[in-house]
């Protein structure tokens, strides 16, 4: 049996503060031109998967085309 050493380096001394969550929410936010709002909703297994292969295909998001969906309705009300 071999009894190689390997050689580790230092332990780093100094670790950088993490970005505080709501700083990232609101630098996130401030490039829109209206703050956004979280929707959930239910809805079948069976549409989720239906939803999430075309928007695949289309290369585009779930949530951009259910907001389209939405704009489509709601806009002008």
């Amino acid at each position: 049996m071999s009894t190689k050493k390997i050689a580790f380096g230092t332990k780093p001394t100094h670790k950088p503060e993490p970005v505080p969550v709501d700083t990232w929410v609101e630098s996130r936010a401030a490039g829109e031109a209206e703050a956004m709002k979280r929707l959930t909703i239910d809805i079948p297994e069976s549409l989720h998967r239906t939803i999430k292969a075309q928007c695949a295909m289309r290369g585009t998001k779930i949530a951009d085309e259910v907001r389209e969906l939405l704009l489509k309705k709601y806009r002008n009300q």
